[in-house]
């Protein structure tokens, strides 16, 4: 059963989110680390569940570390990974999160559209690449080798957002691929295709960034399939003000800085 929401909460979020800086009020920010001192930053306290996107694990980990260090009395409980789709099924079944960052905004509106959360934020963007073993041992060059029956290619499942996008891509390219598995989040695309379980499978540019076991081939036409990330506070969030902290940290130059470093675009 999903939780009981309030209109009061949902006013009192909207009122939070449309200030960036949470009910408190606004502290400095350290335009070189994203750190945050004064104002009421060290009179925060409480505890912040994370729901986000498999492909924000490097970003939002780091986040989660300077978010800690600008309100040294919150703390960030340890974030829930996974596919955006599976993660907003959770939530509308009564998961108890307080923070949501999807990647992509199909899935982000269910969540908003059953009234658990007031609105959104873009904060981020990226593209797809075509990720295969280091060495290319397949010699894949593009989309049309992707389709070659022989080649063993792992796909996001259509109903994940990574799935979603590498659907309109290949459909952009003339491409059909008949995919030797379907995965639930990207994660588990790269995690096959750096075993060598896979010859080749469609992940997020930010994904393949700093690795050596993989290789990225930028298909043609990514460019134009453009995933953007919106971020919310939850209508029902055990403490309003850390979760809308939170979310303007990420929206922040915190949260900017860091997402630029491991590879995310601007929505």
């Amino acid at each position: 059963m999903p939780r009981s929401r309030s209109l009061p909460l949902l006013s009192a979020l909207a009122a939070c989110l449309l200030l960036l800086g949470g009910c408190a009020s606004s502290p400095t920010e350290d335009p070189q680390t994203g750190e945050t001192s004064g104002g009421d930053a060290d009179a925060l306290t409480g505890e912040v569940t994370i729901f986000a996107a498999a492909s924000l694990a490097v970003a939002f980990d780091e986040i989660a570390t300077r978010f800690e260090q600008a309100y040294p009395g919150v703390d960030v409980r340890p974030i829930s990974y996974d596919g955006s789709s599976t993660l907003a099924t959770q939530i509308v079944e009564g998961a108890p999160a307080d923070v949501f960052a999807s990647a992509d905004e199909d899935t982000m509106a269910t969540v908003v559209e059953a009234g658990l959360a007031a609105e959104s934020a873009l904060f981020a963007a990226n593209t797809l690449v075509i990720a295969v073993p280091a060495g290319n041992p397949a010699e894949i060059t593009g989309p049309a080798d992707l389709s070659d029956p022989a080649a063993r290619v792992v796909l996001c499942a259509p109903e994940v957002p990574c799935g979603a996008a590498s659907q309109t891509l290949l459909a952009d390219q003339g491409v059909r691929v008949t995919p030797a598995s379907s995965e639930q989040n990207v994660t588990a695309v790269l995690t096959k295709v750096a075993a060598g379980e896979a010859d080749a499978g469609l992940v997020y540019a930010t994904d393949v960034a700093g690795r050596d076991d993989v290789e990225a081939i930028v298909p043609e036409g990514a460019a134009d399939v453009v995933n953007r990330y919106p971020i919310a506070a939850l209508a029902d969030a055990a403490d309003p003000e850390v979760a809308a902290a939170f979310v303007a940290f990420v929206l922040g130059e915190g949260g900017r800085s860091v997402l630029a470093d491991v590879g995310f675009g601007t929505p």
